[in-house]
């Protein structure tokens, strides 16, 4: 008897539990967007950082203060990639497509989740490096994505 009521409780519970979890998932829409309607998850204020998801992968595009997009990254099930996207597009490190040290390695974090961390490190000549390394990278991203010296 005491089961049969439970039961009902339990799944009245797991159902509010579960739509929160709904209305988190990343969009499928909206890359490439200055402002697209979704959250912004940066870490940094100076930056905007939005992910979206189609199947199995995630998309993690990196906007300026204004809204320019300077960059985006697929990060699959299996590697991490840059996206012909953003003015910066050309400028894009992961430790699957690395690029030499650039110019200025001082760089902030913007991004962390999905098992991945985003960097960018302005450079002097107003282009930035975006640089995406695994979450257990705790040195400096540069040499994360070996593109160090």
């Amino acid at each position: 008897m005491h089961i049969r009521r439970t039961l009902p409780s339990l799944a009245l519970l797991a159902g509010l539990l579960a739509d929160p979890a709904l209305a988190a998932a990343p969009p499928a829409t909206g890359l490439g967007q200055s402002w697209p309607n979704t959250t912004d998850v940066s870490t940094n204020p100076n930056w905007h950082v939005y992910v979206f998801a189609r199947g199995s992968t995630r998309y993690i595009q990196i906007n300026d203060a204004q809204g320019v997009v300077r960059g985006a990254f697929a990060r699959t099930p299996y590697s991490l990639v840059g996206l012909p996207i953003g003015t910066d597009a050309g400028n894009l490190s992961t430790p699957d497509e690395p690029l030499p040290p650039p110019a200025s390695r001082q760089s902030v974090q913007v991004y962390q989740g999905d098992g991945v961390q985003a960097f960018v490190a302005p450079q002097p000549d107003g282009t930035a490096r975006l640089m995406l390394v695994s979450s257990d990278c705790k040195a400096d991203p540069i040499n994360c994505n070996k593109g160090s010296p």
